[in-house]
């Protein structure tokens, strides 16, 4: 059963985390975000579902963990097919009532393998109550190695290729704990045992669906592993709406790489239809030249130049300009991806060329341009490289890695960005020579959000370096981008000279510059109102930006590493607005993501309130109520709930922060996601196994104060070690969690061994079970809205309150049944 439970653990988990990169390569960032959502209501539905039926316990544990593990299993497969055959439209939900339907037969398909998984777990749990730290530990260990396994072989499957390993994983366990309690029948009579019958029918029948599920995922696990396409029913679509499917409608448009790692899908498009030079100028009266167009996760197309032997176009585009003040430049440029900045500044004679890219995918896509002579090619994210390099440069290109995105759509204002923090470009002016040009590129909104809230990191940059904003910044527009010029230091009367001629021949509008009059802007792409420069000017001259970014409206104010969502620009000011035009818009979501979150937290709270309060209303139906009032008093009943819901929520409020800082650290979302799930995992079921010899009191007290300290001290540790080896990273982030992770592994099968202890019959373990999950529903949504908010110090500050609430808890419940047990 150990074995089964390993297995099952491990393939819910990468089921999981794989389905977050599925969907946010068919779908969206904001659908990926819903998974953890959804797999924590499935547990907590499990929970329910045990306690009105607490039957099920009694029957043969491992004949019914192995129906379990089958039903998990199937559902995987099922979910899968089912999500990606009849897709969701979130663009058409608004007038086309279909989509709701759609929308929650998802959620039923994807809830319902976790839901087999829980119940599983819980089923185990309650059959095993005194060893529950066992039986915990066993199942954080295999969560964990599935975080490995998230890891590890999506470059050898793919994305699709782990939903067959998942759905393997889950049969195998299945098939384990089935055969291996299995007993021959050497007489079987179908006339005078009916019930023998109909379970020897539905035992053939699970085998023939077992079996053919586990053929089924060889093969294409098989035909994955030798570099070939697996099965096609199982190849995954697309929204229409990606970039990567409106490329493909081109004729003659045809996809020549296509490739997976952990954290992305990379695909290259051969098509004479791509032509993506994003801020040319209309002067420019050439033919473009000959693209194709790269693309991550099936979205944000960079375009790669097949041929470097023309490259007169990259005199028009604005980033030219900085080679044009510096001939002859040692440059750094961070993500360039298709490589059109590495050209750019190769025409414009730079001596070399250090292009940073963290993801090696890309670099194998666009291999020519990243191997050019000139060309330093270093895989490292940039924050990791700017604190390890002691180099400066001439030119720091922070390159434009996203396609235009109305800002409101809010289409990115959930994901983490820390290119884009007051402490990068800290970083980014540090590394300029003293005459160095930092170039920052954003899209052209209307009214300004991207470009201004840019403009407001260099601001506030330049002020904590003792720069001056008015003399060391330059501001140009195109027809649809924003390019900003930092100097490091004040800019001199040639060099205006020289960047007004420049402007003028391009057709570049002139939106902040030292000395800058209403005369010079807003000359060839004519706006209604200069509103950039009025914006820019305003900002600089105000003698309180945070009064001008509390009337501006949309936050375009600074983004920092504790709140590194610089896509989320969303005000509630804005709400009133997003609801009249609901339904009238093409925008998915009306304007701002954070809605999603919102929506998401209104279900999640509806769902929770069900599993919480449905057990106790099931057992008032059966006429139950009074045994538990016999076994356990109310006072300690209302005391558990507390006390299991809280847990629940603290430990959602420690493993999101914790992953979104990481991302810093690691320099990537899904090291991160793994290493700290992993850690926080396999040192849980540490805990978990050693938790009856543990005082409950000691471990909840130490934890409190330990995550009340993290977010004063790794901001500090993050920037003492950020520039070391990524092996030496991974192994300092075991270190700083695992005191954590031990820590949050002991307070639940503690509180499981404390009803066991009240009630012999341990009918309210599922109960406690679902309201655990139901709390955790809740919170992972929860912890999203205020970091996004407040920032990821304040969910740790309350992830630790609900640990301080979970050890006052204690001094409700008797105190012996607190203390770890004494040797009888």
């Amino acid at each position: 059963m150990g074995f089964a439970l390993f297995l099952l653990s491990a393939a819910t988990l990468a089921f999981e985390i794989n389905l977050t990169r599925l969907f946010s390569v068919a779908q969206f960032y904001h659908f990926a975000f819903m998974v953890v959502s959804l797999a924590l209501l499935g547990f907590g539905a499990s929970g329910t579902f045990l306690a009105i039926y607490p039957n099920l316990s009694h029957r043969d544990l491992p004949s019914t963990f192995g129906k379990l593990a089958l039903g998990s299993s199937i559902s995987m497969l099922a979910a899968y097919l089912l999500t990606n055959w009849i897709p969701f439209d979130s663009f058409s939900i608004a007038w086309d009532q279909r989509q709701l339907a759609i929308l929650l037969l998802h959620y039923i398909a994807l809830v319902t393998p976790f839901f087999f998984s829980g119940l599983a777990i819980s089923l185990l749990l309650t059959a095993n109550a005194q060893e529950a730290g066992k039986v915990y530990a066993v199942n954080l260990l295999g969560s964990s190695i599935g975080c490995l396994c998230a890891l590890v072989f999506p470059s050898l499957f793919g994305g699709e290729g782990m939903v067959s390993l998942s759905t393997a994983l889950a049969g195998l366990a299945s098939l384990f704990c089935i055969y291996s309690t299995a007993k021959p029948s050497v007489h079987f009579d179908l006339k005078t045992n009916a019930t023998s019958s109909r379970k020897y029918v539905t035992g053939f029948a699970g085998s023939l669906i077992l079996l053919s599920i586990l053929v089924s995922t060889a093969i294409d696990l098989e035909l994955r592993l030798s570099n070939r396409p697996g099965l096609r029913w199982m190849e995954l679509r697309l929204s229409p709406y990606k970039s990567l499917s409106y490329a493909l409608q081109f004729p003659g448009a045809r996809a020549v790489y296509q490739r997976w790692n952990a954290f992305s899908r990379i695909d290259l498009v051969q098509s004479t239809g791509i032509r993506s030079l994003p801020g040319l100028s209309y002067r420019y009266l050439q033919p473009p030249p000959a693209e194709d167009g790269l693309l991550v996760d099936g979205d944000d197309l960079s375009p790669v130049v097949t041929s470097m032997e023309n490259l007169d176009f990259t005199r028009y585009l604005p980033i030219y300009l900085a080679s044009d003040l510096r001939s002859g430049a040692e440059a750094l440029i961070l993500e360039p991806r298709g490589g059109l900045d590495i050209l750019t500044v190769l025409a414009g004679g730079a001596r070399s060329v250090t292009a940073v890219e963290l993801n090696p995918l890309i670099i194998e896509a666009a291999a020519p341009i990243y191997h050019a002579p000139q060309v330093q090619m270093v895989v490292d994210s940039d924050r990791s490289y700017l604190r390890r390099t002691s180099a400066r440069f001439d030119i720091i290109i922070l390159s434009l890695t996203s396609s235009y995105h109305p800002i409101r759509s809010g289409a990115y204002s959930l994901a983490e960005d820390y290119r884009y923090t007051r402490e990068a470009f800290l970083e980014l002016l540090d590394h300029l020579k003293p005459d160095g040009l930092l170039v920052v590129t954003r899209w052209q909104q209307t009214p300004p959000s991207e470009s201004l809230r840019a403009f407001a990191l260099v601001v506030t940059a330049l002020n904590e370096s003792g720069g001056d904003p008015h003399q060391q910044i330059v501001a140009l527009r195109g027809y649809n981008i924003a390019t900003l010029l930092i100097k490091n230091s004040p800019y001199t009367e040639p060099e205006l000279t020289h960047i007004r001629s420049f402007a003028a021949s391009r057709a570049f509008d002139l939106d902040y510059l030292p000395g800058i009059s209403i005369r010079e802007v807003n000359r060839y792409n004519v706006l209604p109102e200069p509103l950039d420069y009025q914006a820019y000017t305003a900002l600089v001259s105000s003698t309180s930006p945070q009064a001008f970014y509390s009337e501006y409206p949309f936050d375009v104010s600074p983004p920092t590493d504790d709140k590194p969502f610089f896509s989320h620009s969303f005000k509630w000011t804005q709400a009133s607005q997003v609801i009249a035009e609901m339904g009238r818009t093409w925008q998915p979501f009306g304007g701002a993501g954070y809605f999603v979150v919102v929506a998401l937290l209104v279900l999640a709270l509806i769902a929770s309130g069900f599993l919480i309060l449905l057990p106790l209303a099931a057992a008032h139906w059966r006429n139950t109520t009074a045994s538990f009032e016999s076994m356990i008093p109310i006072r300690v009943r209302a005391t558990l709930l507390a006390y299991f819901s809280l847990i629940g929520i603290a430990f959602l409020f420690v493993e999101i922060p914790l992953i979104q800082r990481f991302i810093l650290f690691l320099g990537n979302p899904a090291y991160a996601m793994t290493t700290v799930l992993f850690n926080l995992l396999l040192f849980s079921g540490l805990g978990s196994h050693w938790s009856s010899r543990i005082s409950l009191r000691l471990a909840l007290g130490t934890l409190v104060l330990l995550l009340l300290s993290y977010p004063t001290l790794l901001p500090i540790f993050f920037h003492q070690t950020l520039g070391f080896p990524l092996i030496v990273k991974l192994a300092l982030s075991c270190l700083i969690i695992a005191p954590v992770g031990f820590g949050m592994g002991i307070p639940f099968p503690a509180g499981i061994r404390l009803i066991a202890g009240w009630s012999r019959s341990e009918a309210l373990i599922p109960w406690a079970w679902g309201a655990n999950g139901a709390a955790s529903v809740v919170s992972s949504i929860l912890a999203a809205l205020i970091a996004l908010s407040f920032g990821f110090s304040w969910v740790l500050y309350l992830g630790s309150a609900c640990y301080a609430g979970a050890w006052l808890m204690g001094w409700v419940l008797p105190s012996q049944t607190l203390e770890a047990p004494r040797d009888r």
